[in-house]
């Protein structure tokens, strides 16, 4: 069983051996052992020889266990509770190929909005989002000449009303937002219920980033990782 193993791993490196975890040094910490049923029914969509692999770094001696492991070296993470800067920071700096998965029913004033257009989409490289809940532009070049209030357009301007809005792509508003998240380097998919999950991703931006969600099949981001079977 993998999770009767425990990999001793150099960070920078790949794995270099195994050691039974029932060895008194290799003792996981409480937090690994506290799980909610979300949480269970997210591993147990992986096969049992992916779940709860466990590392230990050669320099430190730091222990990490992984909900999921793939066999293409990809950590995959549920998290259902808050989680600290350090904590996040650390569980990515140990793992090369991770994903984050959350549980976004606990979030506090996390609302879908609109569709969006393809926030990459040629058309729009001369104007920016705005950072409201209402789905609307400013001009690039307002922005670059230190307008204060720049003009705000909505869909039906005439600049930018030929632009297609996409079925994949949404706008969102998170009043409470865990801010954390918005620091990690590794992808995030959050999970809402249903069959599909939602990537965050930001825009870059001369009058500030533009967060927005990618709607992704759950099935298929599961199917993805089980191409090895």
């Amino acid at each position: 069983m993998i999770s009767d193993e425990i990999i001793t791993k150099n960070i920078s490196e790949a794995i270099v051996s195994t050691t039974l975890l029932d060895e008194p040094s290799f003792s996981l910490p409480e937090k690994y052992h506290k799980e909610s049923l979300w949480h269970r029914n997210w591993k147990k969509a992986f096969p049992e020889n992916y779940r709860e692999k466990s590392f230990c770094c050669k320099i430190t001696g730091e222990l990490h266990r992984a909900d999921v492991f793939t066999p293409c070296s990809t950590a995959i993470e549920f998290q259902n509770s808050p989680i600290s800067l350090a904590e996040m920071q650390s569980r990515e700096a140990f793992y090369p190929n991770m994903i984050w998965i959350l549980n976004g029913k606990k979030f506090k004033g996390f609302r879908i909005l609109k569709n969006l257009p393809h926030p990459d989409d040629s058309k729009l490289l001369d104007y920016e989002f705005c950072n409201t809940d209402h789905l609307s532009m400013v001009r690039k070049a307002e922005i670059k000449n230190g307008v204060v209030k720049p003009k705000v357009l909505n869909f039906y301007h005439p600049e930018i009303k030929g632009v297609a809005i996409t079925s994949n792509f949404y706008h969102f508003c998170w009043k409470q937002p865990h801010a954390v998240w918005f620091a990690a380097k590794a992808p995030i998919l959050v999970d809402l219920g249903g069959h599909f999950l939602y990537r965050m991703l930001s825009r870059e931006q001369l009058s500030g980033n533009f967060p927005y969600l990618e709607m992704i099949s759950r099935k298929t981001f599961i199917e993805g990782y089980l191409c090895f079977e």
